[in-house]
């Protein structure tokens, strides 16, 4: 038979059942879904009404998603498909569609806020911890091989010094000025440290074959984490 998007199966507003009158048409065609699945990049191009061509991903793995707040899209890496509202089936089968929360890797928006602002973001060892462990090396280290390392540490310095030069003046006044206005959410600064975000697909895989969307923020953040706890 086929798979039909015609209207002469449906009734009538009233109730009543239409006769069919005519055949089946080429543009009341329909095709089988892409369903989408979360894996090494595969798309298929189909040849549709008026020579034009539509894109088929039946596996995706990367996409481009925007963060509203900083005015900014990177290409980044999907990690999982978290919530459907539709069905939770899609959830289980990793289905990539229009309209999912998916969870994505926070690096290039890690790597692109700190080269703005000049600030860190996401988990860093702090002196404390650092000094901790330099100290439980070096109590175990003899004084011949402390004599060793700090010869090689003042070398690996003046080397550091010359190959890393401070930025310019006109520089670090530009990024004294964007620390002022920099703010995160809390639960963003959250994500950040585990590494993953979460975001919301916008496009349609199975039809342009990109998956690309935004990072969610503020209430809407908050709405899908209660959604995704559950």
């Amino acid at each position: 038979m086929g798979i039909s998007r015609d209207k002469w199966h449906k009734r009538r507003a009233t109730g009543g059942k239409q006769a069919v009158w005519r055949k089946k048409r080429k543009f009341e065609m329909g095709r089988p879904p892409a369903n989408t699945k979360l894996g090494q990049k595969r798309i298929r191009t189909v040849r549709t009404r008026g020579g034009n061509t539509k894109f088929r991903a039946l596996r995706l793995d990367t996409g481009n998603f925007s963060w509203g707040s900083e005015t900014i899209t990177k290409k980044t890496r999907i990690v999982d498909v978290v919530y459907n509202a539709s069905n939770n089936e899609l959830v289980s089968t990793k289905t990539l569609v229009k309209g999912c929360i998916i969870q994505i890797d926070a690096t290039p928006f890690r790597q692109w806020y700190e080269a703005h602002y000049g600030l860190p973001l996401g988990k860093k060892r702090t002196q404390k911890e650092s000094d901790k462990t330099d100290s439980k090396q070096k109590s175990k280290k003899t004084t011949k091989q402390k004599k060793e390392v700090k010869d090689s540490k003042e070398s690996k310095e003046a080397t550091e010094t010359k190959q890393t030069k401070l930025p310019s003046k006109h520089v670090r006044y530009k990024l004294a000025k964007r620390k002022q206005i920099a703010k995160l959410e809390q639960q963003l600064s959250d994500q950040f440290n585990s590494g993953k975000l979460y975001a919301c697909v916008s496009s349609r895989p199975g039809q342009c074959g990109r998956c690309d969307g935004y990072v969610l923020e503020g209430r809407e953040l908050e709405f899908y984490a209660k959604k995704v706890k559950k």
